[in-house]
């Protein structure tokens, strides 16, 4: 298979190298974790075009759980058997990774050395390199320098974007290994929240002459999904009330999920993520019950709930021990007993791990099938690397389900799933970077989601923030899946939230279309049946008070004539039937009421 050589940009406007649609899923199987003699069809395509090109720098793009790491090992082991280069450096952005890249080298023959410090000076000997991160290059990158040019080197940059997590990375990155024999670049999510320039990434500008970040091949989600290489995700999302107490004393209600300001939505996120509310639980008993039913079909299927901070993922910790009666896995830093107890959980097949932010980028637990986004980080990038941990397919019908609060940057995020975004430099500054309609609240908020921690963030000072949540009560609200909303809302543990907890674990992603859609019309024909029957029920109850009340005017009025007019009570009501019609008093309807009671009140005006 032959692939024309041409550069693409990751914006879907401009032409693209990915997994072309001529070429069939030839290698449905997934090819494992590390192994570079089974590749899929992507990876093969791309593999064929770095070997036309032979180029310097490659940057290559596939969405989570694609691979990335299998296809940059093969064009590792050609250049090093070609004798193109004699060494490997990875850069990565945590120690875990480092760990996961060596392991997987191992297993198709490159010695990597994850235990590298800049204090050795060099790798020791039977390395074919080292594999470092992304702050380790930028603490001494004339180290690196040196390392680099002493033999001809392949220079992987995994997650090629923390390259500009800082100016003073960008520039160790570029210093240390500006004389590679080859770079290639990886990322699995091709854009910043800022404008910092990645780098070794080529930027061209677009029509509008804003500078976006070309990549040599793409092989984006809907790609991945259609060859069934990830799991279609099923986003369920949760609203609810909130109540919260201001820094001024004042107490709050609102609904999550609601059209509310910008201060009041963050507000009520951080609500609704207390550990000490109800939001929390009943979501995290909801995600529980949808990892039993994934289990049936997939039975080591685990879960995951990525916090904000290690005081909240602790206490999220003690409700899922309360809740399941297993003690769930707790990774709350990024050292090496971390990294150990995330390879136990990934070789195991307990329920639960509990994660910062640590496992959300990068890290391989392939069984992660349920995800709970117990975070108030908004930005793109962090939201994909998140959902990225959950869509790694092992065989074909798995599928992951998230869940999620009710938030409309979560919410727009998750609908967009399958659109691949490019990193722009020239991104136009916004009124408030401009100084222009200044909110002070909105400022704090936008620092806030940027790469930190969102409304919930420690301030300056190390402390929370004079905040306090009060109450926040969990309601299902929607299903967002490939584009579309399902779901009509309804109470936590109602049938119609179990008809969406309870899809079954191995579907392929038309499969899970039809179902959504037959929930959704049952869901809505059910409503309309409760309503005919709700308005029916009120119209009876109506009548029968209206019954009642004519039924004593009647007598009042049956009385009054009688003693007017010397008729016992009987003959008057006779009367007032053979005139009105109709059967007895006692089973008379509300009309024929009315109309014997207009009767008579026409007789005291003698209208007789």
């Amino acid at each position: 298979m032959t692939a024309t050589p041409r550069p693409s940009s990751l914006s879907s406007s401009h032409a693209s190298t990915s997994a072309a649609s001529h070429l069939p899923p030839a290698f449905p199987a997934r090819a494992p974790w590390g192994t570079a003699g089974k590749l899929r069809a992507w990876q093969a395509e791309a593999l064929e075009l770095y070997r036309t090109r032979e180029p310097r720098d490659f940057l290559a793009v596939a969405t989570p759980g694609a691979g990335k790491t299998t296809f940059a090992l093969r064009i590792a082991t050609e250049l090093l058997e070609a004798r193109v280069v004699r060494r490997v450096t990875v850069v990565a952005p945590t120690e875990h990774l480092k760990r996961q890249w060596a392991d997987a080298a191992a297993r198709v023959g490159i010695t990597l050395d994850p235990n590298f410090s800049n204090a050795q000076g060099r790798h020791g000997h039977g390395f074919d390199g080292v594999a470092l991160t992304y702050a380790q290059v930028a603490s001494k990158p004339a180290l690196h320098a040196a390392r680099t040019t002493a033999a001809p080197t392949l220079v992987i940059l995994d997650e090629v974007h923390h390259g500009g997590d800082a100016l003073s990375w960008g520039d160790a990155v570029r210093e240390a290994f500006e004389d590679a024999t080859r770079r290639l670049a990886l990322t699995g999510t091709p854009f910043r929240s800022d404008t910092a320039a990645i780098p070794f990434v080529q930027y061209a500008p677009d029509r509008e002459g804003i500078r976006r970040s070309l990549a040599d091949y793409t092989y984006g989600y809907g790609d991945a999904l259609r060859d069934h290489v990830v799991r279609p995700v099923i986003f369920l999302s949760y609203s609810g009330s909130m109540r919260w107490r201001t820094k001024a004393g004042d107490e709050v209600s609102a609904r999550l999920g609601e059209p509310l300001t910008k201060d009041m939505t963050s507000q009520a996120w951080r609500t609704a993520l207390d550990p000490n509310g109800e939001w929390i639980p009943s979501v995290l008993a909801a995600a529980d019950r949808r990892l039993t039913e994934v289990r049936r079909a997939v039975p080591d299927a685990g879960a995951m709930i990525i916090a904000t901070d290690q005081t909240d993922a602790r206490a999220y910790a003690g409700h899922l021990a309360r809740l399941t009666g297993e003690s769930p896995t707790v990774v709350l830093s990024d050292d090496d007993g971390a990294s150990d107890r995330i390879d136990e959980f990934s070789a195991g097949d307990s329920r639960w791990l509990v994660a910062v932010r640590m496992v959300s980028e990068g890290v391989d637990v392939p069984r992660l099938a349920v995800g709970v986004y117990a975070t108030s980080t908004a930005t793109p990038l962090f939201f994909a690397q998140a959902v990225g941990r959950f869509v790694r397919a092992r065989k074909r019908g798995e599928t992951a389900s998230v869940f999620l609060p009710s938030v409309p940057q979560l919410l727009v995020l998750a609908n967009s799933m399958e659109v691949e975004r490019d990193h722009a430099l020239d991104r136009p500054k916004t009124a408030e970077e401009n100084g222009l309609e200044y909110n002070p609240e909105d400022a704090l908020l936008a620092a806030a989601n940027s790469e930190r921690n969102g409304p919930d963030a420690l301030g300056p000072d190390g402390k929370q923030g004079a905040f306090e949540a009060l109450e926040a009560q969990a309601s299902f609200d929607r299903v967002l899946f490939d584009g579309g909303e399902f779901g009509t809302g309804a109470e936590v543990g109602s049938e119609e939230e179990l008809d969406f907890l309870g899809l079954p674990g191995l579907l392929d992603a038309d499969q899970v279309s039809a179902l959504l859609r037959q929930r959704q019309a049952e869901q809505q024909s059910g409503k309309r049946r409760a309503a005919s029957q709700a308005a029916a029920a009120e119209l009876a109850a109506m009548d029968h008070r209206k019954q009642a009340e004519l039924r004593k005017e009647l007598a009042q009025l049956v009385g009054a004539w009688s003693r007017r007019s010397g008729q016992p009570h009987g003959s008057v009501h006779n009367e007032l039937r053979r005139r009105c019609g109709g059967p007895e008093v006692a089973l008379a309807d509300p009309e024929q009421l009315t109309a014997r009671v207009e009767m008579l009140r026409g007789w005291f005006v003698g209208k007789r």
